[in-house]
């Protein structure tokens, strides 16, 4: 994915119709790398989602890499702008970033349905409590 986070902020800031603010989400939810399907298993899916929503990670260099799936086009999307704030980050980094000030400056949770927002914030916790595995091994 090529896309960057402040990227993803200054095309919000470009597109003032919601419905085209959607539409590029998708596409980012597109940009995802492959998932495989053998990860699509109980034990990697983030509960709390409407839709299905896999999360799997490993440990690279001291920096958590997370890959993720959805099967709903929106929500491939939201994966997508998930990742991008925490992947490839060292566990500490993760435990203290507050996505919810990322979230509010794309307007998401104003303009998504509350079940969408409970998925979403979902991802987060489910990413929090993997960094803060990850920094219990190592401490």
């Amino acid at each position: 994915m090529s896309e960057t986070l402040n990227d993803v902020l200054e095309t919000f800031e470009f597109l003032d119709d919601w419905e085209d603010r959607y539409k590029y989400i998708i596409d980012l939810g597109r940009g995802l790398p492959e998932f495989d399907e053998k990860y699509m298993v109980e034990e990697n899916r983030v509960h709390g989602c409407t839709s299905r929503v896999w999360l799997v990670h490993e440990l690279v260099d001291g920096k958590v890499v997370f890959k993720g799936e959805s099967d709903a086009h929106i929500v491939r999307g939201l994966v997508a702008l998930i990742l991008m704030i925490f992947s490839g980050k060292m566990p500490k980094e993760i435990i203290t970033i507050e996505a919810r000030d990322t979230l509010d400056k794309l307007g998401l949770e104003k303009h998504l349905s509350p079940m969408r927002t409970n998925g979403l914030f979902s991802m987060v916790g489910k990413i929090k409590s993997i960094a803060t595995a990850y920094q219990s091994v190592s401490a």
